[in-house]
């Protein structure tokens, strides 16, 4: 209950649009207030909203707030506050289809209570509350930009703004009352004009200040949102959630944001010090309302077309007549240290086709977009590479700049942004390698940084969300990586296969992604992955969707899963001998009369496009059950395609061949099974899952 018991006394404070962004219908006040401590003590921040297993868990908590809101209601000896609880009691039933919006909207206001504290803290100058716009609502503990409805912020403004033009006319008229009875010699009247003057001229530098504090408060959470949406720009390439929609910052941007600017300027002029934060709030938003919409894509090959888009926030308060003309260039970094300042130097290293458009207004849609459609780059210079860097490493960028005139400002202004990064290539077998460097990119490089700088070692842990996102995002599929496959591919990784201990915090190394070959192969761990995805895309997708597809998995954990299984009993894992495939691993009988685990052949995508995994599992006779004992013509049956014209002898024209395992590797009952259950042991650590 303590964030309630800050809050309470703040709430006086918060402007009434706020109280209803905070607060909504589904969830009022009340529910806050009275049921603040049981609140506080769930674990919200522990749900996954997306997991909908996690759903019965959501309903749960849901019966308990209605149930102890139904108590507080009984017990309560007002009247008309008790009706009104239960009331809202019986509302809350909206939540029952959807219990994962109950945890949504708590903890959001939950969020939400934090971040308005800690902006109090931030803004000692100002009443508390007072001064902190709607739009500063974060749904988490540090600052992130606004909801899209959120127009508080700019109101706030606009009706200061309208204040200070009340009061110059007011302003106005006594002035011409003033010189009106200075001709007509009225002494007393003179003097008391001439106090209503300075009375309402102290007034209005009063609310320039506030409106100008209003302002800076108003653009901050406008630019904050603007970088936001272009890191979620950048982290979309690895599968992270993206929404693309511009509209709710433009139409942020073009609510009068240059108001306070452009109204009164003969005012203005008189304060020095307001002018010049005025100017530079001016030019802050004007630098930053230029977007990379549509980005070019990542990687280029030469003498290929792409397109490319930029838009212009503020394209409705440019000065109309000679067309805007945006210019592009691909650049790459160099450094200059000053000091302790770093400053980038631009050099333009290619030759670029199609390289200019014009920023064009769109009246329907309020949209000003310079559109490059037929992009190519001709040429390009590539920096001296030092020891194994490979071409497919160095990273580029587009350069977009322009000159143009804000209408009411008397000088242009030069701006410019730059696109993602983009690696280019010369050929397509390049292009694996390429979109490796971007992967490591998107995945690990930090807000703000100088581009492109990026850690060279990150954490495992790390590496896993990177992996099963770019996984899920590229077979478009809702089904992610486990805890299972992630450690065997922490395993291969770091070529540990025996090493059961957790390996969350453990470093890997640019190296090991896509560098160095893994050992016995010839080809590294992201082509691996990267060749296992395209395979599941193409081919295995409802299979991975439907949890038929064990996917990564060692031999050794397949020993301990399938060890007591009896004939026939088999399950499905990505080769790791071979890019791109994917093999039957079944529990076969051995020549000794005892068992053994035998891998079928890898099928590839040329192997499934002649025919399908569902029809070569039913004709495999030798595998009956797929793992743990589910018949196969029962699960896969949905797979079954209607066979074409039989061959001569019946059968679909296919080999099965086995590979047992290499003569190294320790057979079944050679195998020190409990030293094996407890490397399976320690990877589910802290769950009751048997692993048999």
């Amino acid at each position: 209950m303590a964030l309630w018991a800050q809050m309470t006394p703040k709430l006086q404070y918060l402007p009434t649009e706020t109280l209803n962004e905070l607060y909504p219908d589904t969830f009022p006040l009340d529910v806050r207030h009275y049921l603040a401590s049981w609140i506080e003590e769930q674990r919200w921040e522990n749900f996954d909203v997306d997991n909908m297993e996690q759903e019965p868990q959501a309903r749960r908590l849901l019966d308990q707030m209605v149930h102890l809101l139904q108590e507080v209601a009984q017990h309560n000896p007002n009247v008309v506050e008790r009706v009104k609880l239960q009331h809202i009691s019986r509302n809350l039933s909206v939540f029952q289809q959807q219990p994962m919006q109950l945890v949504r909207t708590v903890r959001d206001i939950l969020r939400k209570e934090s971040h308005l504290l800690a902006q109090v803290g931030m803004h000692q100058n100002f009443p508390p509350f007072q001064q902190i716009p709607q739009g500063l609502l974060a749904t988490n503990g540090t600052p992130q930009p606004a909801r899209e409805d959120s127009k508080t912020d700019v109101d706030n403004l606009v009706l200061k703004v309208l204040e200070i033009q009340s009061c110059r006319q007011t302003l106005h008229q006594l002035q011409e009352d003033l010189n009106w009875e200075k001709q007509e010699m009225e002494q007393n009247r003179i003097q008391q004009l001439e106090y209503n003057y300075s009375v309402c001229a102290k007034k209005r530098m009063q609310l320039l200040q506030e409106a100008v504090c209003a302002l800076e408060l108003c653009q901050s959470c406008l630019i904050l949102r603007i970088k936001s949406w272009r890191w979620e720009q950048h982290r979309a390439t690895i599968g992270l959630h993206f929404d693309d929609n511009l509209g709710p910052l433009q139409t942020c941007n073009l609510r009068q944001e240059l108001m306070l600017v452009k109204r009164d300027h003969g005012g203005v002029e008189q304060f020095h010090t307001l002018q010049e934060s005025l100017a530079h709030l001016l030019q802050t938003l004007i630098q930053n309302s230029l977007v990379v919409d549509k980005q070019p894509p990542q990687v280029i090959k030469t003498q290929s077309k792409f397109s490319t888009t930029v838009r212009y926030l503020l394209g409705e308060k440019m000065a109309p007549g000679k067309p805007v003309l945006l210019k592009a260039q691909i650049i790459t970094e160099a450094y200059r240290i000053k000091g302790s300042k770093v400053s980038l130097l631009y050099e333009n290293v290619g030759e670029l086709i199609n390289s200019t458009a014009i920023l064009e207004h769109n009246t329907a849609s309020k949209n000003t977009c310079a559109t490059f459609r037929n992009m190519s780059i001709r040429k390009i210079k590539r920096a001296d590479r030092k020891g194994s860097e490979s071409v497919t490493e160095e990273k580029f960028a587009l350069l977009f700049t322009t000159e143009l005139t804000i209408t009411g400002c008397e000088s242009p202004y030069s701006i410019q942004t730059i696109s993602l990064p983009v690696v280019v290539i010369v050929h397509g077998s390049q292009e694996i390698n390429a979109m490796a460097t971007i992967i490591w990119d998107c995945a690990f490089s930090e807000p703000n940084r100088i581009p492109f700088i990026v850690p060279e070692r990150v954490p495992w842990k790390q590496m896993c969300e990177a992996l099963s996102s770019k996984f899920m995002s590229e077979v478009q599929t809702q089904q992610g990586l486990d805890r299972y496959n992630f450690h065997f591919l922490a395993q291969k990784i770091f070529d540990q296969p025996d090493i059961s201990e957790d390996f969350s915090n453990m470093p890997v190394s640019w190296a090991q992604f896509n560098k160095e070959v893994l050992p016995g192969r010839n080809f590294t761990f992201w082509q691996w992955f990267e060749g296992v995805m395209d395979l599941t895309k193409k081919c295995l997708r409802d299979y991975w969707s439907e949890k038929l597809i064990f996917g990564f998995i060692g031999k050794q954990h397949l020993h301990v899963i399938l060890q007591n299984k009896p004939n026939g009993t088999f399950l499905l894992r990505f080769s790791d001998s071979e890019i791109g495939g994917i093999t039957i691993a079944y529990v076969g009988p051995s020549d000794n009369v005892g068992r053994k685990i035998q891998n079928i052949q890898p099928f590839t995508k040329k192997d499934l496009d002649s025919a399908g995994l569902g029809d070569r599992i039913r004709d495999i006779n030798c595998i009956t059950h797929v793992y743990p004992d589910l018949p196969k013509n029962e699960v896969f049956k949905k797979f079954f395609t209607v066979p074409s014209p039989p061959n001569p002898d019946g059968y679909l024209p296919f080999k099965l061949t086995t590979v047992v395992n290499p003569p190294q590797a320790p057979s079944s009952e050679e195998i020190d099974m409990e030293a094996l259950e407890g490397i399976l042991s320690s990877i589910c650590q802290n769950t009751n899952k048997d692993l048999h």
